[in-house]
């Protein structure tokens, strides 16, 4: 399947599944036999910074912030959809701490698989090996354009940028539910609370999205796609 290029860049886009069709039917038996099914809450950290990763996590559903942290505080690298795995810069060997936090925005339910597992399967099929090589160049991608957007891009163009992320890459429609409070929204776009609160109503002002409560709706995708791109 062919994947659109993209400059707008709060997920990853590669399809994590290319990773597990890859597995021969007795790895798979070996992958499913050292997992566990874990039901977080929303609010719940899943994984903490500075840990001992003893698990790469997959996403079965909801939506989990990614960030790191520090005494002045924390910057949000992504925001990850089910689908997903979680923990896959713990796999360097003699370090396998988890190099950021987790956060479940949503009630979520992850599958945990032993990490010493997921380290055998990447030794003994090169074709799996190669996909987990391709997530972790698409994670260097997604943080070098993030950050990219954050130096190079005005306050509107952030928005707009978000805004067609969460709906082109995470809830795949122009009309959704976002479980992000204005805080959190100011977070992953690097701005305060009120400026996103005046880029917003900017915003529907213009009648580029409309906003009711937390359900947004992009109207003018087009418009709202020039202010990613030159906002």
């Amino acid at each position: 399947m062919k994947r659109e290029e993209s400059t707008n860049s709060c997920t990853l886009n590669t399809a994590v599944e290319n990773c597990f069709q890859t597995l021969t039917d007795d790895e798979m038996l070996l992958l499913e036999n050292n997992l566990v099914v874990v039901n977080y809450k929303k609010g719940e950290i899943l994984c903490k910074q500075g840990t001992l990763a003893s698990h790469i996590m997959y996403i079965c559903n909801g939506l989990v912030k990614i960030y790191m942290e520090s005494e002045a505080g924390s910057l949000i690298l992504k925001v990850l959809p089910a689908g997903n795995l979680i923990g896959l810069s713990a796999l360097l060997d003699n370090n396998n701490i988890f190099r950021y936090s987790a956060y479940a925005y949503q009630d979520c339910k992850l599958r945990l698989i032993d990490i010493r597992v997921f380290k055998q399967l990447i030794r003994q099929n090169n074709s799996f090996a190669n996909q987990v090589i391709n997530l972790l160049c698409e994670n260097q991608i997604q943080t070098q354009t993030r950050f990219f957007a954050f130096t190079q891009k005005q306050s509107f163009g952030r928005i707009a940028d978000t805004l067609m992320c969460l709906s082109n890459n995470i809830f795949k429609m122009d009309e959704f539910e976002l479980p992000l409070s204005r805080k959190e929204l100011a977070e992953l776009t690097g701005l305060t609370p009120e400026s996103v609160i005046r880029i917003l109503s900017k915003f529907k002002n213009d009648r580029v999205i409309e906003i009711d409560g937390k359900v947004f709706k992009i109207i003018n995708k087009k418009k709202l796609q020039q202010i990613s791109e030159y906002g």
